[in-house]
């Protein structure tokens, strides 16, 4: 696989917290993004409670699934404009919405910025990470608000235990017992697992920024790491 090239799922938990942006967060992201000379970076942010509020409303008012996902897919975009714009003249100005144009993008830029691409029946943002590190050929980082995986949601439970590692086959087995929904909030969802495990995707799991370069260099780093 490559190495030049890294897919990150940036979770809109962690562009949005308590309501507000994480201006701190954002900031650190870019510091390590570009302290990296070497390697190239492709990031697809997710919606987050923004998209969770928007999709909540159109259940609300009985506008179907598809609608749904539709809004939530705008506000990932949105958050990527937002996110390419803090970047710089490095990233991209038009958010691509093919494998062809990130291709092409990332020719001329060190880091290409996109939110979902086009609606597919139950894809989500990390499902769309995923299948463009697929389409690379390359490694897979999902950034979430949560350290990494568990026995059960550690928010809500906390005898919950930490999984350092898990293989492909067990992740999917986990991810696929959760139902579909727009806007679902999981740390790795199905749409994603299936494709990592198809694949063969090494994974990795993270919420702290300082896990980033270890990930890099091929060091110990404190989340999950799904692969074998």
């Amino acid at each position: 696989m490559a190495r030049n090239i890294w897919v990150i799922s940036l979770g809109g938990s962690r562009i949005i917290s308590e309501g507000e942006i994480d201006v701190g967060f954002i900031q650190k992201f870019k510091k390590i993004i570009f302290a990296n000379k070497q390697d190239k970076f492709i990031v697809v942010t997710g919606g987050g409670s923004t998209a969770r509020k928007y999709i909540k409303a159109l259940k609300k008012l009985d506008k179907s699934t598809e609608a749904q996902s539709k809004e939530g897919i705008a506000i990932t975009r949105m958050h990527a404009s937002f996110l390419s714009g803090i970047l710089g003249k490095k990233s991209n100005l038009i958010l691509p919405k093919t494998y062809k144009k990130i291709g092409n993008l990332l020719n001329k830029n060190k880091v290409v910025v996109c939110g979902a691409l086009q609606y597919k029946k139950k894809n989500t943002s990390d499902g769309t990470a995923a299948g463009i590190a697929a389409h690379f050929k390359t490694h897979f980082i999902n950034i979430t608000n949560i350290s990494g995986l568990y026995t059960s949601d550690p928010t809500k439970n906390k005898s919950a235990k930490f999984i350092k590692n898990i293989s492909w086959k067990n992740f999917h087995k986990k991810a696929s017992k959760i139902k579909y929904s727009a806007g679902q909030h999981f740390v790795l969802d199905q749409s994603a697992s299936k494709i990592i495990l198809k694949k063969k995707i090494p994974t990795y799991i993270i919420s702290n920024l300082n896990d980033l370069p270890k990930i890099f260099k091929g060091k110990s780093f404190s989340g999950t790491l799904i692969q074998g």
